[in-house]
């Protein structure tokens, strides 16, 4: 499980050892620093909080923290919206059942509880938009949920896996077409992580999120490398080009909205720029058969 202690230590030591000291403006100091970025004293004075305090903050001891000092932390260390709303979810109380202990199976690890659905009506709403605009909904811990055809066709051939291998994360990492599929893997890599520690902020305690980056962990580095960089990125619309191996270069944009009576449930889709090669190519692989990846 991703508990809160490791995570908010981690997660701090990270973004303090990310900033240089000269450009905030601090001094060097008679000592040589033993390791780059701020001192836990620095971030303290920064945060007008004492070294004390921060320090029980950061080794997970200080068991309620109100919203100012978090808000004087995030501005000491410079977090984006992103990296605010993160650190605000992994500080906040964890919520358990009413015994005081987590759910658990026969086996004692945590019940994994049903996995999400997606609505007949969006799914309607997804169909809809098949001919033109490939769309699919995401949901807890990046699983595909559901998707029209043309959303299929842009990349892995999701109906030929089982349920809980469709994941975003899952295929992008353990996959040997993803880094075919995404020119920059590396980039598309970091995005991913990124999204993925951004839910498990939201959801700390939540067994398929767990599951997944613990599946992650135990079999691929680049994922715990990155993993490690603590990196908090929603990536909620943008750009993105992948290499489709029947129709060639696909440069798609694509924007992610809330579903805001699905609880944790995103609509992703996927356009093309009129007129553009991509759209062109878009028709092209409406009118083939199933995709030619697989996990």
């Amino acid at each position: 499980m991703l508990h809160a202690e490791i995570e908010i230590g981690s997660f701090l030591k990270a973004r303090r050892g990310a900033l240089d000291p000269a450009e905030l403006g601090l001094p060097g100091g008679i000592n040589r620093r033993r390791v780059r970025g701020l001192r836990r004293e620095e971030v303290a004075q920064l945060a007008g909080i004492s070294v004390d305090y921060y320090t029980r903050i950061e080794q997970g001891r200080a068991p309620a923290i109100s919203d100012s000092v978090l808000d004087a932390i995030a501005g000491a260390l410079r977090l984006s919206g992103g990296e605010v709303t993160y650190l605000r979810n992994i500080a906040a109380p964890r919520r358990r059942p009413a015994d005081g202990g987590a759910a658990t199976g026969p086996d004692g690890d945590p019940c994994a509880g049903p996995r999400q659905t997606v609505r007949p009506e969006i799914q309607r709403l997804l169909d809809a938009m098949d001919t033109t605009v490939p769309a699919m909904v995401l949901g807890r811990g990046l699983d595909i949920l559901a998707w029209n055809a043309l959303g299929g066709r842009i990349a892995f051939d999701l109906p030929a896996l089982a349920p809980d291998r469709r994941n975003t994360a899952l295929l992008v990492f353990l996959d040997p077409a993803a880094r075919a599929l995404h020119p920059d893997w590396e980039a598309k890599a970091v995005e991913v992580v990124g999204n993925l520690r951004a839910e498990s902020g939201r959801h700390p305690e939540d067994p398929r999120i767990c599951e997944v980056v613990n599946e992650l962990l135990a079999h691929s580095r680049d994922f715990r490398r990155i993993w490690e960089t603590q990196s908090v990125y929603e990536c909620l619309c943008g750009t993105k080009s992948l290499q489709h191996p029947r129709v060639g270069e696909l440069v798609l944009t694509f924007e992610s909205f809330r579903l805001t009576t699905d609880a944790d449930q995103a609509l992703v889709t996927y356009t093309a720029e009129r007129g553009s090669p991509t759209e062109r190519r878009l028709r092209e692989l409406g009118a083939l058969g199933q995709p030619v990846l697989t996990a």
